[in-house]
This record gives structure tokens, C-alpha cells and sequence, in this order.
């Protein structure tokens, strides 16, 4: 993923645990119109397997993630998902 990618909405769902962060982006992907990028924000360790899952089945384009701050010590991740139509 770049850093520099632009996304138009961002959901902070760090602290929450499976299956609350996929129900945020679920949530506001849609409000969001077809080609949109949601930028969500979660540190629950299953997220890793459970957001690009969500995306496989709904549809939806998993752009890529990355950690926010060091990875080894369990930082958060920024996830990207593309809204399809």
C-alpha cells in the first residue's frame, strides 16, 4: 500500500474486536459511492484475515494495509477498500 494513497473516508475501529471493525466498514462503505475509498483503522489481530475476507465476499476491492507504527509491537493497521458497485 502507499502512503501516499488518497481515501475519502476514514473509520477508526482500534480497540474494538472481531466482528465490530468489518461491520464499521461495512457500515460506511454503504454511504459511500462506487469507486470510493474507505481507509479503516484497526488493531485486532484477526482483522488481518477478517477485512480482506469482507471484501472477497461483499465485493469490494482490498487495496492494500499497512501498520501504523511497529508492527512487532501489535500496532494498529490501516486498511484500504475500494466500494464496488
Amino acid at each position: 500500500m502507499e502512503n501516499d494513497t488518497a481515501w475519502h473516508l476514514e473509520v477508526d475501529a482500534t480497540g474494538l474486536l472481531c466482528p465490530l471493525p468489518v461491520l464499521r466498514a461495512r457500515k460506511a462503505l454503504q454511504a459511500m459511492a462506487p469507486g470510493q475509498v474507505l481507509r479503516l483503522l484497526a488493531s485486532d489481530p484477526v482483522a488481518v484475515v477478517d477485512i480482506p475476507h469482507f471484501c472477497a465476499e461483499a465485493g469490494h476491492g482490498f487495496e492494500g494495509m499497512q501498520p501504523l507504527g511497529d508492527p512487532g509491537a501489535g500496532a494498529a493497521m490501516a486498511y484500504l477498500i475500494r466500494k464496488d458497485a
